[in-house]
């Protein structure tokens, strides 16, 4: 049994931003295997399961993403080891992505909300690199608004092609035991 979440903000004006490539790449996966995520307001999240498996992603805000991953992964008895935390990385380049397990937040408030709520940092991660602000054309621009900006069209281009490349990993994770 296994628990996906994918990181992102709620309200719709973020919905097409750098810092929800967690969610995006969860609803796309969810898509593509008929999963329907419902919300179920006890947890604060979008909810929806497939051969005992549960995907999910926050009815709120980023930074306070422990809460709906903890009630659904002690409801559900998903343990630690078992969860996979989908969210955006500044520190990769655009397109990159890294599957990592018990790792630090190394700055990511939702990562921090989440290791902070669960009491470890022992579950597995999948970080997709968003790129940093200071490689973009306005380099003087703060991580904390870089993160909230659409990418451009050939960006986008980049990060669909990106949610193909990461599709089959996720599935590769909930087949293990």
């Amino acid at each position: 049994m296994k628990l996906i979440f994918g990181l992102g903000n709620f309200d719709k004006k973020y919905q097409n931003t750098r810092h929800n490539v967690g969610q995006q790449i969860l609803q796309s996966y969810c898509q593509q295997n008929s999963i329907n995520l419902k919300n179920k307001l006890n947890f604060g999240a979008r909810v929806g399961e497939s051969n005992k498996n549960f995907f999910a992603h926050s009815l709120g805000y980023m930074n306070n993403s422990g809460t709906p991953l903890t009630k659904i992964s002690s409801y559900y008895k998903v343990t630690p080891e078992n969860i996979l935390v989908i969210h955006d990385d500044l520190d990769l380049p655009l397109g990159e992505w890294r599957l990592q397990f018990d790792r630090s937040p190394a700055g990511h408030n939702g990562i921090k909300s989440i290791i902070d709520s669960l009491g470890t940092q022992a579950f597995y991660r999948l970080r997709v690199g968003i790129d940093h602000p200071r490689n973009s054309d306005n380099p003087q621009i703060p991580p904390e608004d870089y993160v909230l900006l659409p990418f451009n069209a050939d960006e986008k281009v980049l990060i669909d092609q990106t949610t193909k490349d990461v599709l089959p990993e996720i599935t590769k994770i909930i087949q293990t035991s």
